[in-house]
């Protein structure tokens, strides 16, 4: 690439040629100067985004300057090759190659042991009842009314049982979770150990024996039916119905913007509190946005960027005596910075005064192109009809279907909704096609055209955009305490995403004490109190 190894050749030349203070100011002269001219010569890469923004029109660029998230869309092309990676970078793509193989193997070997012990939970009675049959048939005595009535009743808990773990335990998955769940590997290990033993029992006191009492060994494969139903009962209490009683109170704030929610949660672990919160965050919380938090720190830099330095002292030595090093060199620093930020110290008593201008007249501009865009929707709505049946039939070229229509009267506001997402930093939340299909869906339902602006106007939750703003979205919990605990009074935690973080503060809701009072309906009697001069 010519122009990328000019650009590099060129920054290597003017860090080599300053020799002395005045020299070096001239050659930082022609830097800018020439930086300023070649400009456009620059190389840059533009990460197009998966669909299509809505500010894809050629025309309408020319009225903004610069994109407003050019931030996130250019990379900027240095003498570095585009395919070399640093050591870092290998670390962190080899612990992600280990993390998703770790979950993906995880998450398989834990649905395999659940099988396996499913199985053996269901084919044991069925065991019990068989193997008799086949080992000593001879010796079994004749079993009666009584006994072929068990046979029912153990073909009958059986299908409860079966339709009751499946209903519980073979779910699908909603997330995956860093730890194991510790109550259903308690539950696991108690079936484990309740089905073994009685395997023990029953290969001792009637596999060796050969017991021809044949009743009773049905009666024996009953009880332990009876036993797997009461331990589902109990995994129902344990899992299910243990936190549905609200015990604790969680502040959510999102670390960006400052925006807060409160949940009731019951008694659950740290863990599978963050489950429960992520859920409720891409319902509940606005979509983040990090356009709108560049202003204030493009309001600092542009503070900053109009403060210069001058030495009127005399110049700076030069020579192999600059450096940092150099005592002199480092005292004109630090007074430099000393300067710089009594400047900026006394450039900030006046910034409110510029904030409070630039708020007004973003929020005139905002409200401008709000009422712009809902007389152009409410226009273009005006041109669609539905067709009633009983209306008699057009040509085919004047009737569409919602698509259609959608595609017909979108050019008419795309020009006022184009402006109003850019002004609202919204553009990248809604590409042309989402909006169109959005349309469509207002058109086949009857909705107004307020009903279809809704979604631009106000900022929904994340789940309410397009797949590429949550899917695939990975989060880190980081807690002190260990994730498997239980929450308590004070207990905080973090779920860290890559553009923000959830901070997650537990309060435990108080003991509330309750008295009765009782009020006699008899003493609701009043008295008028008349007053010996009245207004006339």
């Amino acid at each position: 690439m010519d122009t990328e190894s000019t650009y590099s050749g060129y920054s290597h030349h003017s860090g080599r040629s300053r020799g002395s203070h005045r020299h070096g100011e001239r050659s930082r002269d022609r830097h800018k100067s020439r930086s300023k001219d070649s400009r456009s010569e620059k190389s840059v890469t533009i990460n197009s985004p998966p669909a299509e923004p809505l500010l894809g029109d050629s025309s309408v660029r020319g009225e903004q300057v610069q994109d407003d998230n050019w931030g996130e869309t250019t990379t900027a092309v240095t003498g570095t090759s585009e395919h070399s990676l640093s050591q870092e970078d290998i670390v962190r793509i080899t612990k992600d190659l280990e993390d998703s193989v770790g979950l993906d193997c995880r998450r398989y070997v834990t649905r395999t042991i659940a099988v396996i012990l499913g199985l053996l939970v269901f084919f044991t009675p069925l065991a019990f009842l068989v193997l008799p049959h086949i080992l000593w048939p001879e010796k079994l005595k004749s079993c009666g009314t009584a006994c072929e009535g068990l046979f029912i009743s153990v073909a009958f808990k059986l299908l409860i049982l079966l339709l009751a773990v499946w209903a519980l335990f073979f779910r699908p998955a909603r997330a995956g979770l860093p730890r194991v769940f510790v109550f259903r590997i308690l539950l696991a290990v108690l079936v484990f150990l309740f089905v073994v033993s009685y395997w023990l029992f029953y290969s001792v006191r009637i596999l060796d024996s050969q017991d021809d009492n044949y009743q009773g060994i049905v009666q024996y494969a009953v009880s332990l039916v009876d036993a797997l139903l009461f331990i589902h009962y109990l995994a129902v209490v344990l899992l299910e119905l243990r936190q549905l009683q609200p015990c604790f109170s969680v502040c959510v704030t999102r670390s960006t913007d400052g925006e807060t929610r409160h949940y009731n949660l019951g008694q659950l672990s740290i863990q599978r509190a963050a489950l429960a919160i992520i859920e409720h965050y891409y319902c509940d919380f606005p979509i983040h946005n990090p356009a709108l938090l560049s202003a204030s720190k493009s309001r600092a830099a542009k503070h900053l960027a109009g403060l210069k330095v001058y030495n009127v002292d005399g110049e700076f030595p030069a020579g192999p005596a600059e450096g940092p090093g150099n005592p002199a060199a480092a005292g004109i620093a630090q007074s430099q910075s000393r300067a710089m930020i009594a400047a900026a110290a006394r450039r900030r008593d006046t910034s409110h005064n510029e904030l409070y201008y630039e708020e007004a007249e973003h929020e005139r501009r905002v409200r401008k192109r709000r009422a712009r865009l809902v007389v152009a929707v409410e226009e273009a709505f005006t041109h669609i009809k539905r067709m009633q049946e009983e209306e008699p039939k057009k040509a085919p070229g004047d009737v569409m279907d919602p698509r259609e229509a959608a595609q017909a009267i979108f050019p008419s506001m795309a020009r006022a909704l184009q402006k109003y997402l850019r002004t609202t930093k919204q553009q990248h939340c809604h590409s042309m096609e989402s909006i169109q299909q959005h349309l469509a869906f207002c058109i086949t339902n009857n909705m107004t055209p307020k009903a279809f602006l809704e979604s631009y106007l106000t900022p929904g939750p994340t789940l309410q955009y397009g797949k590429d703003h949550w899917l695939g979205r990975r989060w880190t919990l980081i807690s002190e305490a260990s994730v498997t605990s239980g929450l308590k009074d004070g207990s905080v935690f973090v779920l860290k995403c890559v553009d923000f973080s959830l901070v997650v503060t537990t309060k435990k809701i108080p003991y509330i004490q309750m008295s009765e009072e009782y009020i006699d309906p008899k003493s609701h009697k009043f008295v008028l109190r008349l007053q010996s001069e009245t207004s006339v």
